[in-house]
């Protein structure tokens, strides 16, 4: 309990960091948003609520120390501004509108990938030498060396435009209003089914290589060896010894990569035209809309420090030695 005690006072540290960051670097920048929002309304809007505009923009007169103030308190109350490209849309509800698509697409990938790949891995580890083992890491080694750009827009091409199996974008069709329904969700799953499947296609044999090659070295280990002389079953053997303690590594992998889905799909959702955190991303630097911008970088750090906490509860469950150290 000591030891998870710490490790989340280290990572409240590494946020409110990440928070002052956020805070610092968009005041370093030239100019404001307030400013670049006026440029961009050409005359409709009066130079003289500039002053409020910038207040409402987050970026309130008077000194550093005093914006900082302000910058929290309405941080934590939940308000991290309004949104220079989406005006006057509030920045909370901007994100909103990308995060589910996100979450949904680059996390089930990641998921999908990381099991998919760990139970490959345990597989052609314990089977050494068999098909598996010899024909399919090369293959997945080649696809992960493969640009993911290119990867997908072949994909795109080949399954979307040549054969029209999937859809050519979007998050779903264009001719059908959103509703909790089946019909929605189905097409929702067959716009998402294409980037997905690149995702994991092009992430699956890093995960299966990793654990493959860990746990080969673990099947040696003296254990394992013990296991086998007391006559343990060969698929308890494989699972309960040698692969919990080959997936220890992998799980580091695992929580920056799912940290990571708030950031990782930015080139799948340019591709894919899929309306998620990264297209807002690019339309946030396109804009020079700081507050959306300093609003999504907190969100995907926040996400990774909550990730690594996670894979260190893990670690305490999975590992004894880490407890009996804490």
């Amino acid at each position: 309990m000591r030891y998870v005690l710490r490790r989340l006072a280290l990572y409240a540290v590494a946020a409110w960091a990440a928070v002052t960051l956020g805070f610092v670097l968009p005041r370093l920048m030239p100019g404001d948003p307030a400013t670049t929002l006026l440029a961009r309304l050409r005359g409709k809007l009066s130079p003289a609520a500039l002053a409020s505009m910038r207040d409402a923009l987050g970026f309130a007169d008077g000194s550093l120390v005093h914006q900082y103030v302000v910058y929290w308190r309405h941080l934590l109350h939940g308000d991290l501004g309004l949104s220079v490209a989406y005006f006057p849309v509030p920045v909370g509800e901007v994100i909103g509108t990308g995060l589910g698509w996100t979450v949904a697409l680059a996390g089930g990938a990641v998921l999908v990938s990381f099991a998919a790949g760990t139970l490959l891995g345990v597989v052609a580890a314990w089977r050494r030498g068999g098909v598996l083992d010899s024909a399919l890491p090369p293959l997945l080694a080649l696809l992960g060396a493969v640009p993911y750009f290119w990867l997908a827009m072949v994909a795109l091409f080949a399954f979307g435009y040549a054969l029209h199996w999937f859809p050519l974008g979007h998050a779903y069709s264009l001719d059908r209003a959103p509703a909790w329904n089946v019909a929605f969700a189905a097409d929702v799953a067959r716009h998402a089914a294409l980037p997905a499947l690149t995702l994991v296609v092009a992430t699956l044999g890093g995960w299966m290589l990793g654990m493959r090659n860990t746990m080969v070295a673990l099947l040696d280990a003296d254990f394992i060896k013990l296991a086998r002389a007391k006559g343990l079953p060969p698929r308890q053997i494989m699972l309960r010894y040698a692969a919990r303690n080959a997936l220890l590594p992998s799980i580091t992998g695992f929580g920056m990569a799912l940290g990571f889905v708030l950031s990782g799909s930015l080139l799948t959702e340019i591709v894919f035209s899929y309306p998620g955190l990264g297209y807002l991303l690019v339309e946030a630097v396109r804009n020079q809309d700081y507050a959306l911008m300093q609003g999504l970088f907190l969100l995907i750090t926040l996400a990774v420090l909550a990730a690594n906490f996670l894979v260190d509860v893990t670690y305490v469950w999975l590992d004894p030695r880490t407890r009996a150290h804490a």
